[in-house]
């Protein structure tokens, strides 16, 4: 092929390509395991529970769990409904616009992208801080935890850009091993029986052990495991019959996640007695390695090469998790350039079909996020890692509530579905229950962060001042999108 020739090529690729993501890419399996990476399912079960254990609502944690679940089912009635007729890679701002208006769309848009980038940005914090602590037992060298997350960094990258199935296929593999063994220590816990008082069920789920202590604390927690499984809508561009993958990847993510994350935590603090489980979960917190609370129980029940084992699956499960957050990230960009709203060179799509630009664009948002941590010094896990999960976490939360409203005001507008249930009743509780769970990770934001109440509002601030200054950018460009449509 000569050289006109293949210029040709890739100016018709070019063309034939822009602004638009591979269609009939996944199904419902492949959208599955983005949205399983994106919750982490391991790093939320070891970072999660011993905390909503121990300064929640002790033994009734696992009710928490399940209330979660039925907050986030709730709210996924509207968004699965909206989703059948709005379909973009752009999901929330796209929905929230639709319902609410454009102004309010953007600025919902720049707090998904912040949120995004927040969370990845506190994986690559833990991710750093575990996989430094590997090399270190196994090889005997000191390499600082940023060395591994920069590195790291390139990886995701490349894995991003080689495509949407290369990533569903390497996020398949880690989310598989991690759900396994956790899977296998419950179900082995749950034949024999539970732990030293038995299955203790209704320690664990009964509304009055539900409500004991801070249950407020422990619903929180459960809230921000659930978060991630949004990332359906995202993919419903790439997916197969998108109206009816999405729908169920929505539901069957939430389903399961429920049930997973109720039925390990109901199992752990069997294997300790729910009389003990409280104090056991508080001395793993204060030794500094509440993970200790979910691997020591393992280790028991499968013997002590699991301690080896874990440690490992941790940094795969962070590592999955960042590759999801990544494609989340990059399609919101994509998202937002198609739509006139960022400079169009960010619709760029390479011979994967993958937002190419827009990728090296969420990597360079990775390291000015992740570096500045690194020069000043500081714990990767005690800033980064939580000041970035909490952050996530109040945005995310901000955005189910706008799509929530959204959802009720587009259908009572559009009039395209007129069931109830789907379209007004499910969206007004889901609103109902999200707002309730905004209103606990405020009141409890400094123990989300594990920080100072002065670094809580700071950080409380940041997703409202991204809202406004969205809104504000919105109506700045209202004359150019107009043009770029």
């Amino acid at each position: 092929m000569d050289s006109q020739t293949a210029v040709g090529t890739q100016t018709a690729h070019d063309a034939s390509t822009a602004g638009k993501l591979k269609p009939n890419s996944l199904g419902v399996l492949g959208i599955l395991f983005f949205v399983l990476s994106a919750q982490a399912p391991l790093t939320g079960v070891a970072g999660a529970v011993p905390i909503a254990v121990a300064i929640g609502n002790g033994p009734g944690a696992p009710a928490a769990y399940v209330a979660a679940g039925i907050i986030t089912l709730l709210f996924s009635v509207g968004f699965v409904a909206m989703g059948r007729h709005v379909v973009d890679a752009g999901a929330f701002y796209t929905y929230i616009g639709r319902g609410l208006g454009r102004p309010l769309g953007t600025g919902s848009a720049g707090v998904a992208l912040f949120a995004y980038c927040a969370i990845q940005a506190a994986m690559y914090g833990l991710y750093g801080a575990t996989v430094s602590g590997l090399l270190a037992h196994y090889t005997g060298t000191g390499v600082p935890w940023w060395v591994c997350a920069l590195v790291t960094m390139v990886i995701v990258q490349v894995l991003g850009a080689s495509g949407i199935e290369m990533g569903a296929k390497v996020l398949a593999v880690f989310v598989l091993a991690e759900f396994s063994i956790l899977s296998a220590f419950a179900l082995v816990t749950l034949v024999k029986g539970g732990g030293p008082e038995g299955l203790g069920f209704t320690r664990s789920f009964s509304p009055v052990e539900a409500f004991q202590g801070a249950p407020g604390v422990a619903l929180m927690f459960a809230v921000a495991s659930m978060i991630g499984f949004e990332a359906t809508a995202i993919y419903g561009e790439e997916a197969r019959e998108p109206r009816r993958t999405v729908p169920r990847a929505t539901y069957l993510a939430v389903a399961f996640v429920t049930g997973f994350f109720g039925f390990a935590s109901w199992m752990l603090v069997s294997s300790y007695g729910a009389s003990k489980a409280t104090e056991a979960a508080g001395k793993a917190l204060q030794s500094g390695d509440s993970t200790a609370f979910v691997f020591a129980p393992i280790a028991d029940l499968f013997g002590t090469w699991v301690n080896d084992v874990l440690p490992i699956l941790l940094a795969t499960s962070l590592f999955a998790g960042i590759l999801a957050f990544h494609n989340s990230a990059n399609r919101y960009l994509f998202s937002l350039s198609r739509d006139g709203l960022l400079p169009r060179k960010l619709t760029t799509i390479n011979r994967r079909y993958s937002p190419s630009v827009a990728g090296w664009v969420q990597t360079a948002t990775a390291v000015l996020l992740v570096v500045p941590f690194a020069l000043a010094g500081k714990d990767p896990v005690l800033t980064l890692f939580s000041w970035g999960s909490g952050v996530a976490v109040l945005g995310i939360m901000l955005l189910y509530l706008l799509t929530s409203v959204s959802v009720v005001a587009f259908f009572r507008r559009e009039r395209l579905d007129t069931r109830p249930w789907n379209t007004l009743i499910a969206p007004a509780l889901g609103a109902l229950g999200v707002a309730c769970a905004i209103w606990l990770i405020v009141e409890n934001f400094a123990t989300l962060i594990g920080g100072e109440s002065s670094t809580a509002l700071w950080l409380e601030l940041t997703v409202p001042a991204v809202l406004v200054l969205g809104i504000i950018a919105a109506r700045l460009t209202r004359g150019s999108v107009a043009g770029a449509r």
